[in-house]
């Protein structure tokens, strides 16, 4: 399966654009935690090797690859939604919020966005939406890596202050252990009120 390439980050540089950032999300079908997006611009002349979709990466080279991006890029950051907001927004606003968040916080703001999926952030920014842009995309691909990484290591600290949820191993996925364990304990405050969940 052929990597994320540059083709869009040039083609947009070449309206004139300088600062084309790629955006993405993730936690977004999760029961539990906050959804958290990236968002990363590259130098074009150094994109680090190995950038993919965060979900065909392992661990491991998420967390490689997010310190390299974290050195090469010309900014990168990340934005959070938390859980009252995601129940108080709807999931697909508060992913958006956790978008521009990100962009917000970029230490260059960006002139033109590349977004993964369907729907356009509300912010005053040029942007195009890309359908799996994650898997076409170099920044948008960084972007997730970010996203992931972060979040994942967000899951970790909350297994240890919501113990017996198993946080660390399912990350607020609705796999059938969490499943159990939200029959078995209830939810916790970090379980998001406004999805259902199916029992085992």
């Amino acid at each position: 399966m052929p990597q994320p390439n540059c083709n869009f980050e040039l083609e947009y540089r070449k309206q004139g654009y300088q600062c084309v950032a790629g955006v993405d999300e993730v936690g977004v079908g999760c029961l539990a935690g906050p959804v958290v997006a990236g968002a990363v611009i590259f130098d074009l002349k150094r994109i680090p090797d190995g950038i993919d979709d965060s979900k065909r990466l392992t661990a491991k080279q998420r967390e490689s690859l997010t310190v390299t991006i974290q050195k090469v890029a010309v900014a990168c950051s990340v934005g959070i939604a938390d859980v009252e907001e995601i129940d108080r927004l709807n999931i697909y606003h508060a992913a958006r919020l956790a978008m521009v968040r990100a962009v917000n916080s970029l230490s260059m703001p960006p002139d033109f966005l590349l977004i993964d999926g369907r729907g356009k952030m509300d912010c005053p920014v040029s942007q195009l939406c890309i359908v799996k842009g994650d898997q076409i995309s170099v920044s948008i691909a960084a972007a997730s890596i970010l996203a992931k990484v972060y979040r994942d290591n967000l899951m970790r600290n909350l297994d240890t202050e919501y113990p017996g949820y198993e946080f660390a191993k399912h990350k607020g996925y609705g796999s059938r252990l969490h499943r159990i364990l939200l029959q078995e304990k209830g939810p916790s405050p970090m379980h998001r009120k406004s999805f259902s969940w199916t029992p085992v």
